[in-house]
């Protein structure tokens, strides 16, 4: 079952198209990574699926999924690296979505943030500073924040950007092991070509005038036929 389709879709700002005409439907447990050179709008494309931008032009329509509901880890985060702040605090802080109109954070929240620590196997960090953290480590505990805004769809936009290769193939493993063993489906931007790093079941690849998408081993044949 598809969870968005995506309709003859153009985005772009002041009326200027950076996108055009894109249809894809993005079903139940893909992993799609995107992927493409700076400016081909792959940013853009995200704040679409996220309902950040309107529509030039075409749709977007959610399946059984809130917009508000869709797990979602920028590439600069708003999180301050010398904010003095737990991190069990910036986990709930995920939580905010399903907050309505009570201020403080519920039973049901608190437990979501722990569970969510224990997935990702940080639970050990929950009482440290996030301030104190190493980069691999923020990013697990930002990983953590957005999945307690979601069950079903998790946006990442360039996770590993800044870590080591060692924290890198770590934090691939854990978006992986979300996607197969706990069925989130995942999109992903990223710079990562390497083809040992290219995870996932699909590739959407961003190009000006040629917009390719389908699974990762057609990706590749085409990368090495060009």
């Amino acid at each position: 079952m598809s969870l968005i389709e995506i309709k003859n879709l153009s985005l772009g700002y002041d009326k200027e198209i950076v996108l055009k005409n894109i249809n894809l439907q993005i079903e139940e447990n893909d992993f799609i990574c995107i992927v493409g050179p700076n400016g081909s709008g792959k940013s853009t494309l995200v704040k679409g699926l996220l309902g950040l931008i309107k529509p030039i032009k075409g749709k977007v329509i959610y399946n059984g999924l809130k917009k508000t509901f869709i797990g979602y880890m920028p590439q600069e985060t708003k999180v301050d690296s010398n904010f003095p702040a737990s991190v069990m605090e910036i986990v709930l802080s995920g939580t905010l979505n399903k907050l309505g109109f009570n201020s403080f954070y519920t039973k049901e929240q608190k437990e979501k943030a722990l569970y969510n620590l224990k997935l990702l196997k940080i639970e050990n960090l929950k009482d440290k500073c996030f301030c104190d953290l190493s980069g691999g480590q923020r990013q697990k505990v930002l990983l953590a924040r957005s999945l307690c805004a979601t069950s079903k769809l998790l946006i990442l936009d360039e996770p590993s950007n800044n870590l080591d290769s060692k924290s890198k193939k770590d934090l691939y493993e854990t978006i992986t092991e979300l996607n197969q063993e706990h069925g989130i489906t995942i999109i992903m931007i990223t710079h990562d070509l390497d083809h040992d790093n290219l995870i996932g079941n699909k590739i959407l690849s961003l190009r000006e005038n040629e917009i390719f998408f389908g699974s990762v081993s057609e990706f590749v044949r085409r990368v090495h036929n060009d």
